[in-house]
């Protein structure tokens, strides 16, 4: 009994896992099996010094502050997110998202994309959906320093976790595609 506790607590609840390597990986699902193309977007960096032959990058800077980790293309629909972890087990700290960040979330919903947060709570192996339009609601209707988890609860959609894909976030993305039909 101890043992199966041991795996229990070690394998199946700390996969040792991130956020980033689920959404990777269900990205990947997704692709292969021509449901949607989503990727993560590099980094742009500025390299100033190089080890030959090697190609050792040894010195780089940030060109500029990066918008969000991935973008996409599903049903003829622009996608773009971030992901997000926190190790509360209460709110999501809005210190986590830049304002340069906010305001591309502004413009990709303006321009008709449907825009996003994956936000993962670690500590309560819970992971949602936010979309834009209800983060930038609750910025501009509040003035509280996080986002409390009950507002995920209620605004927000749970992403189950399973196998393949890792998390099925494109299941939540047809509802709102549904929703925003029905509303045309």
């Amino acid at each position: 009994m101890r043992l199966q506790n041991y795996f229990k607590n070690n394998i199946y609840a700390n996969r040792g896992m991130t956020l980033e390597n689920d959404i990777n990986q269900t990205n990947e699902y997704y692709n292969n099996n021509n449901i949607a193309l989503v990727y993560k977007k590099p980094t742009p960096i500025r390299v100033v010094q190089v080890e030959y032959p090697k190609n050792k990058i040894r010195e780089a800077y940030f060109n500029e502050p990066s918008t969000l980790d991935y973008t996409g293309i599903y049903k003829g629909k622009y996608l773009e997110f971030d992901a997000k972890e926190t190790q509360s087990k209460t709110s999501f700290p809005i210190a986590n998202i830049h304002k340069h960040q906010l305001e591309h979330i502004k413009k990709v919903i303006y321009y008709g994309g449907i825009s996003y947060l994956i936000v993962r709570f670690t500590n309560l192996n819970q992971t949602f959906l936010l979309l834009g339009r209800d983060l930038i609601h609750f910025l501009e209707a509040s003035t509280r320093k996080s986002i409390p988890l009950d507002y995920f609860k209620e605004k927000g959609y749970l992403i189950e976790t399973k196998y393949a894909p890792r998390l099925d976030y494109i299941k939540i993305i047809d509802k709102i595609i549904e929703i925003k039909e029905v509303k045309k």
